[in-house]
């Protein structure tokens, strides 16, 4: 089991951070998904012939997975970040302040994606997603002020080598 740091707590990215973050993420993810489709129905007719004979729910499950996985390579290649994090400048951590693995990213974008109600679960304390993969989306310019401030305080004392 993980310790639980306050410090992740107290630079928890708010609600409505989140929210843009989501927004972002949302239009980034269409816009993608539609240069994707097109490029995919420009080279191939059967696609195409596919995607016109193919049911609702075949198409949103399509959209689903594309989803998690546009989410899941966005975080895990910029270490937490997406779009929408990038610009309000916030990260994904674990709750003891550690890096997500692969796996972790895994299932908090599985979740995302699979849970459809959690799209937007995170406006309550944490999303379903933060609370199953032990993870919490922070404030990185507060978080790192704070995090050298304890350095700088557990220095004071200690004997320079020069």
């Amino acid at each position: 089991m993980r310790k639980y740091l306050q410090i992740v707590d107290r630079h928890r990215a708010s609600k409505g951070t989140r929210f843009a973050n989501y927004l972002i993420d949302l239009v980034a993810f269409y816009i993608f998904f539609f240069v994707i489709l097109m490029i995919v129905m420009t080279i191939s007719p059967a696609y195409r012939e596919w995607l016109a004979n193919s049911s609702d729910l075949a198409q949103r499950l399509m959209g689903i997975i594309t989803y998690i996985l546009f989410s899941f390579l966005m975080e895990t290649v910029t270490g937490g970040r997406s779009l929408g994090k990038l610009i309000t400048g916030t990260r994904v951590i674990m709750i003891d302040g550690q890096k997500p693995s692969v796996g972790n990213y895994f299932l908090r974008n599985i979740i995302r994606g699979i849970i459809l109600v959690d799209q937007l679960s995170f406006l309550g304390e944490n999303g379903f997603h933060d609370n199953w993969s032990n993870t919490r989306v922070i404030n990185i310019k507060d978080y790192e002020a704070e995090r050298q401030l304890k350095s700088d305080i557990n220095s004071i004392g200690a004997k320079e080598i020069i």
